[in-house]
């Protein structure tokens, strides 16, 4: 692979960051970008790539390109409806590392030769998908990148569900790319948990305020979990304070059961607890405990999505007992949720020490049991993303 490719795939969730103008579904999104100075943002903020839109309905030009090229080093990826030999030895003559080869618009011999064309300039590809034939047919043309765009170009409406099936798919052997419809840590995480090495995000940043921060806001860990929900108003100052990740308890035996994983805002991912093996929920996401005699749950848990393993949870003593925890906790390997005891006072200091994937509160954070206390919930998310 190249250094486009190797910047995507490397640990961790990465971002190509989108320099547009405006969009054609949400029109002008920041006419007056300086595309050289948004590339230095993006970069500041930890971009593993950059992608340029040069096609004018964008807003985009080769020379937004070329002064990306001239202000940073970060890997570029060159975006426009590319159909000719011409189109990619402009793209690398722009200074483009990478340029996108959207299969809606071409055949499969098309495809074909400029993949090979790519190979011979030296310039990479990111092939993009849309749908289930797409995704095979860039998978049969050995595209090495392959990007699942959650837009429908034609109607652009976002289908997340759709895109994660997807990027489920891709083999990984491959670099898979979430595109489109990001705008939230818990959106980004949900593409990471399907097996997206990567999510490319434009519109998001454009419209905010600083899109370098914007950019560094998605990517920043440990996730927040707010877990122990019984109420629609506790889940909506969990949501509001910033949580990412929205916990219920599906054990009939704990204090704070629900009846059911309540409806969570699309920002942020649901995860149904169970003891002892999942059952049947509407939740994104399911954390099964273990089980322990006398106790409503084991302390260790699995986080799975679709029935497949994507995290651990480590539900720790941290009153003291132990004082070898966070060594422990933080030699462990793979995407750690940190839960037992955290609240506002220790949050910050679990996280520097463990540098978890997650962090998981639930009765540190209540009033009773199944009651949250809305100053202690705010309170904590804010210790956990700063």
């Amino acid at each position: 692979m190249g250094r486009f490719a190797d910047a995507l795939a490397a640990p961790g969730l990465g971002a190509i960051a989108e320099i547009k103008r405006r969009s054609p579904s949400a029109g002008d999104l920041r006419p007056d970008a300086d595309p050289a100075l948004v590339a230095r943002s993006y970069a500041a903020a930890g971009a593993a790539a950059i992608s340029v839109l040069v096609d004018e309905r964008f807003g985009g030009s080769w020379d937004d390109l070329r002064a990306a090229r001239a202000a940073t080093g970060t890997p570029l990826l060159a975006k426009g409806f590319f159909s000719t030999p011409d189109d990619l030895r402009t793209a690398k003559g722009a200074g483009a590392d990478a340029a996108l080869l959207l299969l809606r618009d071409l055949v499969d011999e098309t495809a074909a030769a400029l993949l090979v064309e790519a190979e011979r300039l030296h310039l990479e590809t990111l092939t993009e998908a849309h749908n289930s034939r797409e995704l095979d047919r860039a998978i049969a043309l050995g595209a090495p990148v392959i990007g699942v765009n959650a837009r429908d170009l034609a109607t652009f409406s976002i289908d997340r569900r759709a895109q994660l099936e997807l990027v489920a798919r891709i083999p990984r052997d491959r670099v898979a790319i979430a595109e489109s419809g990001i705008e939230s840590r818990a959106q980004g995480a949900a593409a990471e948990l399907a097996g997206a090495d990567a999510i490319l995000v434009g519109s998001a940043l454009m419209r905010a305020p600083d899109p370098g921060e914007k950019l560094a806001e998605l990517l920043s860990r440990p996730l927040v979990k707010v877990c122990g929900l019984t109420r629609e108003e506790d889940i909506a100052v969990a949501s509001e304070a910033g949580a990412d990740l929205l916990g219920f308890v599906l054990a009939t035996a704990s204090p704070r059961a629900a009846t059911a994983v309540l409806p969570v805002p699309e920002t942020t991912l649901a995860v149904a607890v169970w003891v002892g093996k999942a059952g049947e929920s509407d939740a994104h996401l399911d954390q099964v405990h273990t089980v322990e005699d006398g106790k409503v749950r084991g302390r260790e848990a699995t986080i799975y999505r679709e029935g497949t393993p994507v995290a651990r949870l480590l539900d720790l003593p941290w009153e003291g007992e132990d004082p070898d925890h966070w060594r422990r906790a933080a030699a462990a390997d793979g995407r750690i949720v940190l839960a037992g005891g955290l609240g506002p006072e220790n949050v910050a200091e679990a996280i520097a020490t463990v540098d978890p994937w997650a962090v998981d509160a639930s009765s540190s954070l209540e009033s009773s049991p199944g009651v949250k206390n809305h100053a202690r919930v705010r309170a904590y998310v804010e210790a956990a993303r700063r």
